[in-house]
């Protein structure tokens, strides 16, 4: 492995960019299930009727988890573009994912 994707600031990068893909592949999923309400109540609440599983619910936490990384790590390339380099950008980003798990844990426990 080369020396600089051993850093923790690539993966940061690494993490950013793994959380777009993940929101980018579940935008059709979304669509499918908004485009259901087109054809009627009946049909979306039947799309809808598959969300009240446990297996939903922890895919939420991801897509909730993932939101919360891609945003805080789309706020830490802000202040990296915006602001003098320090050192402290290792803790930004250590901070953004940090932050991010306990939006996504909060919102786990309220839809539990």
């Amino acid at each position: 492995m080369k020396a600089h994707r051993r850093q923790p600031l690539y993966l940061a990068f690494l993490l950013h960019r793994l959380s777009g893909l993940g929101l980018a592949l579940f935008l059709p999923l979304h669509f499918y299930v908004l485009g259901r309400a087109l054809a009627g109540e009946a049909a979306f609440d039947e799309a809808l009727s598959w969300t009240e599983g446990p297996l939903v619910k922890l895919a939420e936490f991801g897509l909730v988890f993932l939101l919360a990384v891609h945003f805080f790590g789309g706020l830490r390339l802000l202040a990296l573009e915006n602001m003098p380099w320090s050192n402290q950008h290792k803790n930004y980003a250590a901070l953004a994912v940090a932050i991010a798990f306990f939006i996504a844990c909060g919102f786990l426990l309220r839809a539990v």
